[in-house]
């Protein structure tokens, strides 16, 4: 499979639940290797903190089990269902198990504080991702912005920031429309 990530730039719940796309044959798992996982860390450099040079990555199980409750969740508020207890727990002791606090510092003039996770490189990211889904989820602007993509076959979601915007990428989803309606329109003319 392509290290190619179909869709990046979104929130970052949306860029997860993203990773798992439709294909010819069905379902392709685009974090189904550590070398997969590390690509995908990096498209979302500067938004995730990265694990410390030289330390074991993220665990690649724990992180598919936390999308897929991400992806059930954001499902069910889709479509103004409740979700489950289950995912909305699993979502909660994401974010306890790396806790957030401030370290306060003296930087030669004043005090700063900077935000710090306390917590293993897997809780940490886990933790990152589950307060996104909750900024995500919270967020009643936002929510109202979310959309599937209406390219036939694609699965992927994403926030409209244009009210007409019906693709995940123009470039992809929207020229293929485009195309099979060209094709449909002059479908059967003398060439």
């Amino acid at each position: 499979m392509s290290n190619r990530l179909p869709l990046v730039g979104e929130p970052l719940p949306l860029d997860l639940v993203n990773t798992r796309v439709g294909g010819p044959a069905g379902e392709v798992d685009l974090l189904d290797s550590e070398e997969q996982l590390h690509h995908w860390l990096n498209a979302q450099a500067g938004r995730l903190t990265g694990p410390p040079p030289g330390s074991d990555g993220p665990g690649l199980d724990a992180l598919r089990a936390l999308r897929g409750r991400i992806s059930t969740v954001i499902d069910c508020v889709r479509h103004n269902a409740e979700p489950p207890a289950q995912a909305l727990r699993a979502l909660t002791r994401a974010q306890l198990a790396a806790p957030l606090h401030r370290r306060l510092a003296w930087d030669g003039e004043a005090v700063t504080g900077t935000r710090v996770r306390s917590g293993s490189v897997t809780d940490v990211l886990l933790a990152e991702l589950a307060d996104a889904t909750v900024d995500l989820l919270t967020d009643p602007v936002a929510l109202g912005r979310l959309r599937h993509c209406e390219g036939p076959g694609c699965r992927l979601l994403f926030l409209a920031v244009n009210p007409r915007r019906r693709w995940c990428s123009p470039a992809l989803c929207g020229n293929r429309v485009r195309v099979g309606r060209y094709y449909q329109r002059h479908k059967g003319e003398p060439a």
